[in-house]
């Protein structure tokens, strides 16, 4: 049986009197609810956003923050955010020494390849190593092979 779309069927007894018959048996079906992206930012409470502005227009801080901009709950103006500028990444070795560009680093422990059945030997040195972002923080070459390896299994040269 070919059904619209947008309708729900109504079950229905076969043994009905005529007129729940003339009745529609299709019911419309309600529109999908859809995730909201606004949150409240409430005002009163002691943990609120140092970061919450006040609007501009009406200097309320009852705003309603969306995905790019800010809109005030009481007079309805919106203005957009400001862009924040995302702090340095921080990559600490097992030793808690900090890690950048350049460094040279040693094997803590003997590391299985993956792939492969070779290993990496504790002592190792990695020179000029490179910070990038991901779970494995750090690029370098052992070897003449490049490699990725995670900062908890080095220490600074």
């Amino acid at each position: 049986m070919y059904e619209p779309q947008g309708v729900l069927p109504i079950l229905a007894n076969r043994n009905l009197s005529a007129a729940a018959k003339d009745s529609p048996r299709l019911l419309p079906r309600a529109p999908p609810r859809q995730a909201s992206t606004v949150t409240v930012i409430p005002t009163t409470a002691p943990h609120a956003s140092m970061s919450q502005p006040a609007c501009p227009v009406c200097s309320l801080t009852d705003v309603l923050s969306h995905s790019d901009h800010w809109e005030c709950a009481t007079c309805g103006h919106e203005w957009p955010k400001e862009a924040v500028a995302e702090a340095a990444r921080v990559v600490k070795d097992a030793h808690g020494n900090v890690l950048v560009d350049g460094d040279t680093v040693v094997l803590i422990k003997d590391l299985k390849l993956r792939g492969s059945s070779g290993v990496l030997k504790q002592g190792t040195k990695a020179k000029n190593i490179r910070i990038v972002d991901g779970d494995h923080e750090i690029d370098c070459r052992i070897d003449g092979s490049a490699m990725a390896l995670k900062a908890c299994f080095v220490k600074k040269a």
